[in-house]
């Protein structure tokens, strides 16, 4: 007889699932299209991040304060002796450094006369004390139209001097010199070369001496 009745039960009443496995296998189907949505995004994500190219932070991401037009001027006693212009200015607080673009550096002699002009691409200046770099095409200018060209010049406001351990071409009226250094007053009157070699123009004077040498 219990025999029997198992028999009778399994026909009469045939297994059914649960109610709420009934409901997770309602739901199954929203679930895959669901998890196959997501999948989709996801391998698209990385497709677009395997062709986006890397993002660089560069030096005005982090800057403090960035200026456009850029004027400094360092005086001694009342009188200008230095003359700092930028087209752009990135400020750094915390090292009183500032980084420039489009550059043009001016010093002056103790009457406040100028006495010659950088410019340059870029440049590195030190504002706590005025010392500064310069790079990309460098040009130094004097009002009796002497030229130095060089890819870089350095200025230390303390020994006051520039220089430079890059090739260089130096031209004036009666002159034209190469050479691969030098340093020299910011007046460029008083210049140390290495490696020079050139010769005077036509007319000119001895071959192979900047002025002051």
């Amino acid at each position: 007889m219990s025999g029997r009745a198992g028999r009778q039960t399994g026909g009469r009443c045939p297994k059914r699932a649960p109610r709420s496995n009934r409901a997770v296998a309602s739901a199954c189907p929203f679930v895959r299209r669901s998890a196959l949505a997501l999948l989709a995004l996801l391998l698209a994500a990385c497709q677009d991040d395997a062709i986006r190219p890397p993002i660089n932070v560069t030096a005005a991401d982090s800057a403090d304060q960035i200026l456009e037009g850029m004027e400094h001027l360092i005086t001694t006693d009342g009188v200008r002796r230095t003359k700092v212009l930028a087209d752009t200015a990135f400020l750094y607080e915390a090292t009183n450094l500032a980084r420039l673009k489009g550059v043009k550096v001016t010093f002056y002699d103790a009457n406040g006369n100028e006495t010659s002009t950088i410019t340059s691409d870029s440049g590195l200046y030190h504002m706590r004390d005025g010392s500064m770099s310069a790079w990309g095409h460098v040009v130094a200018t004097t009002p009796d139209n002497r030229r130095l060209r060089s890819a870089e010049l350095k200025y230390d406001s303390r020994s006051k001097q520039i220089s430079s351990d890059k090739p260089f071409v130096y031209d004036r009226a009666d002159q034209h010199l190469e050479g691969n250094g030098f340093t020299s007053d910011p007046d460029f009157r008083n210049v140390v070369t290495r490696q020079p070699h050139g010769g005077e123009r036509p007319g000119g004077g001895a071959p192979g001496v900047l002025p002051g040498q």
